[in-house]
């Protein structure tokens, strides 16, 4: 273990509380090619560390903030022995970058990729990873908040901020995953690089775009059957009709919805048994998510399930190829199969929210958006709506605020009763005689 070293100059905070402001970091020998450093400023000091790269060359770092004004808290704020504690892990992580057979960020994510192969969609949004150079061959232990933030900088330029949400939520589970598994070998501050690093920058509009994507029961309505429309027009055999059909009458993701099979429709008890979501790591306490439906929702689906057997995938889609004998672009049918990654949707969605008349930057994942505020709005408890779509209660509460206060407010007006007594209607006296 790493020997403390003590220095009364700057170890306490009455000690530092008497040093002058200084643009330049105090540094002192932590052993080795290390120092930490502490520059004065204004306000609450910082903590610095160097490393002695050789030929009168030093690389160094800001570690965070010194508990001059505020508490430690391990992380951004630190006092004088989790500054040195960080600062040794930074050591190793610098020794780590050099170190070709680290675990690096790829490595993490090809990992993750095999243990979610049932999942095209997590491959096809940590392509976006694994397209960065930059990023890619950074190893584990050597990644900072920066480099996360720089990543999600540029990937902002090339997409919306809603599907830059989308990636880097599947980024920081791969992350987290290899987090777990190096735990020992990785600095004990990884799992909050990656939850600074990836966070969402102040004033993202997610949440605006995300409440823009709430759509009125009516127009999920005009949605499910522009769908039909398109299916019949396109020959789909009520392949696409039951797909979009369900997604909007469970709020599941895509890709749980693929994976149905023939025997999670319990057509007497009016529900369809959902595999759980294939995000983040760990084992799941259930395998399925009830999630009801409605007596029509389940006569359409029981024409799907006629004939086969329980292991069959429930919904399907046509497979075309280009016709013989025909015309340029000209298509046949040759048989279905499983719908796979979420983007085959795609096309004939562009179709769906054209005819239904909506603006043309509403995605499929409306349907669910619009699905969890119907429960909130229904009154159901925070909870249970985000055990009925297969999440956790603190994303709902973060992500759909606006729609609990207004949902809340509905309940509690409910227990208004009028208080004023009724007026007194004054008496009328009669004079006699």
């Amino acid at each position: 273990m790493a020997r403390h070293v003590r220095n009364p100059k700057i170890e306490s905070r009455a000690a530092r509380a008497k040093l002058r402001p200084s643009a330049k970091p105090t540094y002192f020998d932590l052993g080795g090619k290390l120092h930490l450093g502490y520059r004065r400023g204004k306000g609450a000091g910082r903590w610095v560390m160097r490393v002695y790269l050789g030929g009168e060359k030093y690389t160094t770092e800001t570690l965070g903030e010194a508990d001059d004004l505020a508490d430690a808290n391990g992380t951004s704020v630190l006092n004088f022995d989790q500054a040195q504690r960080m600062a040794r892990e930074r050591m190793k992580a610098l020794e780590a970058r050099s170190n070709g057979s680290a675990v690096t960020v790829s490595n993490a994510i090809e990992t993750y990729l095999a243990a979610h192969s049932a999942s095209p969609g997590a491959r096809s949004k940590l392509k976006h990873v694994l397209e960065d150079g930059a990023l890619s061959k950074t190893p584990l232990a050597a990644l900072t908040a920066d480099d996360l933030a720089r990543w999600r900088e540029r990937l902002g330029k090339t997409m919306a901020d809603l599907s830059v949400r989308r990636v880097a939520n599947d980024f920081r589970a791969a992350l987290n995953a290899a987090g777990k598994r190096q735990r020992g070998e990785l600095p004990s501050t990884f799992r909050d690089t990656v939850r600074d690093g990836l966070a969402a920058p102040r004033g993202a509009t997610g949440g605006g775009a995300r409440e823009k994507q709430v759509l009125a029961d009516a127009d999920v309505r005009r949605i499910i059957s522009a769908a039909w429309d398109i299916d019949a027009e396109g020959d789909w055999d009520g392949d696409l009709g039951r797909m979009v059909t369900v997604l909007a009458a469970t709020g599941q993701r895509f890709g749980q919805i693929a994976r149905l099979r023939v025997a999670d429709l319990q057509a007497a008890e009016q529900r369809l048994m959902v595999p759980v979501s294939q995000k983040g790591g760990g084992v799941k306490q259930a395998s399925h998510i009830p999630a009801p439906l409605g007596a029509d929702v389940v006569d359409i689906l029981k024409q799907a399930t006629a004939g086969r057997k329980g292991t069959d995938t429930l919904l399907l889609r046509p497979r075309w190829r280009p016709a013989r004998g025909s015309g340029f672009g000209a298509l046949e049918k040759y048989g279905r199969g499983p719908w796979g990654a979420a983007n085959t949707l795609t096309r004939p969605w562009k179709a769906i929210v054209e005819r239904a008349g909506l603006p043309a930057d509403i995605v499929p994942y409306s349907l669910r958006h619009s699905s969890i505020v119907r429960g909130l709005r229904a009154g159901l408890p925070t909870r249970l709506v985000a055990a009925l779509h297969d999440t956790s209660s603190l994303m709902v509460e973060q992500h759909y605020a606006a729609f609990i206060a207004d949902a809340l407010n509905e309940l509690a007006r409910k227990s208004v009763v009028p208080l004023m007594p009724a007026p007194v209607t004054p008496l009328r006296v009669v004079a006699e005689g």
